[in-house]
């Protein structure tokens, strides 16, 4: 079984090409990809997988606008964090999702799905696939608000006040708009996913913004780009070398 595996973080990567290796020793990873454009640059000049494992928010942006690039011929397998009551329309005899961290039964239970499907004389439906695309709006699902404690009290802080977000000694750190800062408690690869990718890019390890709290953006040594902010951050806004295509494309949009 030929597999294509999209997935932009590197350790739910090795994680996943672990257990497919343990539940599916004879599995062969084509491919692994980070982002939509390469997922479409790939698509189009590969012949097609046997089985495409998707995760739903990329480096560039959400996998569900590869679908609207290129016509995704081979099965496909949602690998994500959201909740599994919204990925519901998504069971149609063409796709499954595991939810991370996936399980290794669950995964096992997937591909028998994906061999059950493939032996029947019926086919993968990829005009359900995209029927149930066009019906998911998955902004409904991104974060609206982050619950702050505040001593006894709590505060909530809505996201479009949200100017950016960073770590910085293994603590997780929100600053506001009017320049105030905010302790979260979830680390910030759960929190990258939770927000609206049209509005907040990951910049490095440790940065997210907002781009309307990006002022000026400047050419920086190694092929990197340097941000104002505003409010002004105190470590450099530096988006990694890595990133830069990504977040051109981003600014862009």
């Amino acid at each position: 079984m030929k597999i294509l595996l999209i997935e932009d973080e590197y350790h739910a990567q090795e994680y996943l090409i672990g257990l497919l290796k343990e539940v599916a020793p004879t599995v062969e990873i084509l491919a692994k990809i980070d982002s939509v454009e390469e997922s479409v640059d790939w698509l189009a000049n590969n012949p097609d997988p046997d089985l495409i494992f998707m995760d739903i928010q990329l480096a560039d942006g959400l996998s569900f606008s590869i679908f609207k690039k290129i016509k995704v011929n081979a099965p496909t397998i949602f690998v994500t964090a959201f909740d599994k009551y919204t990925l519901e329309a998504f069971k149609v005899n063409s796709i499954d999702y595991l939810l991370k961290p996936v399980d290794a039964q669950e995964l096992e239970n997937a591909l028998d799905k994906y061999k059950r499907i493939h032996a029947s004389k019926y086919g993968f439906d990829t005009d359900s696939l995209q029927k149930a695309l066009s019906q998911f709006s998955p902004k409904n699902n991104f974060r609206q608000r982050f619950l702050i404690k505040q001593g006894k009290d709590f505060i909530y802080v809505p996201t479009k006040d949200i100017a950016y977000i960073y770590s910085e000694d293994s603590l997780t750190f929100l600053m506001d708009r009017q320049n105030k800062r905010h302790l979260l408690e979830a680390p910030l690869d759960q929190i990258e996913k939770q927000l609206d990718p049209d509005q907040f890019f990951r910049i490095n390890r440790k940065q997210i913004v907002h781009i309307e709290s990006i002022q000026k953006i400047f050419s920086f040594f190694n092929n990197r780009l340097k941000l104002n902010l505003a409010p002004e951050s105190k470590a450099e806004a530096i988006v990694s070398r890595e990133r830069v295509k990504y977040f051109k494309e981003w600014v862009g949009r």
